[in-house]
């Protein structure tokens, strides 16, 4: 097709580099959801936190606004990462992101607390694995 480029994927990882998959970054796209729940922005902090509890991660902060006529966001910020969710009550939809660093972390258990929490009746979910580099993976941090 002329006046279009075909999308390229390139990596510069030799094939003898074993890649380590220690970060997991989730996208979940949740239908069908209850319009209140996706309007009560403290319901909607609270599933952040206890998704956050079920996935292992340490909550360092959360903020949240609510928008006029309606939705919200709110995130999370994780020792591990984040957590994010923005909602469309109108269209009973919502968007959330959840990434997750180390081998401890079970972020897929959190996936399907908001799944459970909304009421979604539909929902699609890709995973993308993140590669850091071993001197991350290998480097302890401690909450200041």
């Amino acid at each position: 097709m002329e006046g279009h480029k075909k999308n390229q994927i390139f990596s510069s990882f030799s094939n003898d580099q074993k890649l380590t998959h220690q970060s997991k970054h989730l996208l979940l796209e949740l239908y069908g959801c209850d319009y209140a729940k996706l309007n009560d922005e403290s319901f909607l902090r609270c599933t952040l936190n206890r998704a956050a509890k079920i996935a292992k991660a340490t909550v360092l902060n959360l903020i949240s606004n609510k928008f006029e006529p309606q939705g919200v966001t709110a995130i999370a910020l994780l020792a591990e990462s984040h957590i994010s969710i923005h909602t469309w009550p109108e269209s009973n939809y919502s968007a959330v992101d959840i990434f997750t660093c180390g081998q401890n972390m079970l972020p897929e258990l959190a996936s399907q607390y908001f799944i459970d929490a909304l009421k979604a009746e539909e929902h699609f979910l890709r995973v993308i694995n993140r590669n850091p580099p071993s001197a991350v993976l290998n480097e302890m941090r401690t909450v200041v």
